[in-house]
């Protein structure tokens, strides 16, 4: 079966390619007030350097918008360019209007339809921002939210469902309306000569189940690139999982073109782990490769101790530490696998299934440590864990030198 992403329509947000095949791009937003440009423009590099590819910041004042142009030239000043999207509710007609620098300094625009206006205002408040962007050469994201839909329309289409014969379940009345709101969204746009090939979509919820079914229903009726993100996923780990769990069903059929993991931040968290699980989520899919994957047992009562949770620790840090300079000199080393096992059980397989792997001794076993490289043995190591993870790393190296060097 052909995945929807390979037949989603190219869209080009500042030099990234969203749809059209390309690789699944990640993004995250700042949580700093906007119209402080320094400390959003510091916000911004940061996310980027931690592996946002798009980052979105809200503009929801004058305040916010007149700062925009100089959090784009900070941005500039600071490192490598980097797509910035402005995230508008309520007043973005108004504000790209009254601000033209801030239209400008944007790559992207986010459009929610369910609250761009209200009655007979929403129309032309919709045309107005689709008319920046057509004029700019901008793209947009019509971003529907079942949390923010017009509420008028849904309030018909609840007495609707009610009068109904067989009522469906309210969820899914809100999953049809946030749907078909985004289509019918699209089709506006279009008529305002924006170009499809600027349009990205989105209909978000809160529940994994209901998103899953959304996008199902999205996909099999737009060739628009799709942006998928649950809207509050929780914090912590709840909220990882929660947006794992539906991220990771669509992305596997093939839906989604885009991604943000939307975790709260604890009181002093840091936001950059967002995107951290949303480049481990496509790497554990197979779908990009950032960085070498580390295969550690979880240990038990068969391990010897805590060897080989230090040494997978040290394997860890090290690679970490080298992969900003290995990307330079050794392209492709983010495919690395190695492999580090605590007992002869599924030690041996699991480490030659690895580039390069080691099999530490569990409980009463033998003090050896056989080390396989593209499946077969090439030494066997002995000694504490610190010597251990000294020969091991130096064999890494060496083994990195001569597939990638």
């Amino acid at each position: 079966m052909e995945s929807h992403r390979s037949t989603t329509i190219p869209v080009d947000v500042g030099g990234v390619g969203i749809g059209g095949g390309s690789p699944v791009v990640v993004q995250s937003m700042t949580d700093t007030d906007t119209a402080d440009a320094a400390a959003t423009a510091r916000q911004c590099r940061e996310l980027a350097e931690a592996g946002a590819e798009l980052v979105r910041i809200a503009v929801s004042n004058s305040a916010a918008a007149r700062a925009v142009p100089e959090i784009r030239r900070r941005l500039a000043d600071s490192g490598p360019p980097l797509p910035l999207i402005g995230d508008f509710h309520f007043n973005g007609h108004v504000l790209l209007a009254e601000h033209p620098g801030c239209a400008g300094a944007l790559d992207k625009y986010r459009i929610n339809p369910g609250n761009v206006g209200a009655g007979r205002r929403r129309d032309p408040a919709f045309a107005a921002i689709c008319a920046v962007a057509r004029d700019l050469g901008k793209a947009v994201r019509i971003g529907v939210n079942t949390g923010s839909l017009d509420r008028r329309e849904l309030t018909e289409a609840m007495a609707a469902n009610a009068a109904a014969a067989a009522p469906l379940p309210s969820t899914e009345v809100l999953g049809r309306l946030a749907v078909a709101t985004a289509l019918e969204s699209v089709e506006a746009a279009v008529d305002e000569s924006l170009p499809r090939e600027r349009i990205i979509v989105s209909c978000k919820t809160s529940s994994p189940t209901e998103l899953v079914s959304i996008y199902r229903r999205l996909a099999d009726s737009t060739r628009q690139p799709l942006h998928l993100g649950l809207t509050e996923a929780g914090m912590g780990t709840r909220g990882l999982v929660r947006s794992a769990a539906a991220l990771g069903i669509l992305l596997a059929a093939g839906i989604g073109d885009t991604i943000r993991v939307s975790v709260t931040p604890r009181p002093g968290g840091d936001r950059r782990e967002e995107i951290v699980a949303a480049r481990e989520l496509l790497q554990s899919l197979g779908l990009r490769a950032f960085s070498p994957t580390i295969t550690a047992c979880p240990s038990c009562g068969r391990t010897g101790g805590e060897l080989h949770r230090g040494l997978a620790e040290m394997v860890e840090e090290r690679i970490e530490q080298r992969m900003s300079g290995w990307r330079a000199t050794h392209p492709g080393v983010e495919e690395l696998t190695v492999a580090v096992m605590g007992c002869v059980v599924n030690g041996p397989g699991e480490s030659r299934n690895a580039d390069i792997g080691i099999s530490l001794p569990g409980a009463g076993e033998s003090p050896r440590c056989p080390v396989y490289v593209d499946g077969e043995q090439v030494a066997t190591l002995n000694g504490d864990a610190e010597e251990l993870a000294e020969a091991f790393l130096d064999l890494i190296d060496d083994y990195i030198a001569t597939r990638w060097g």
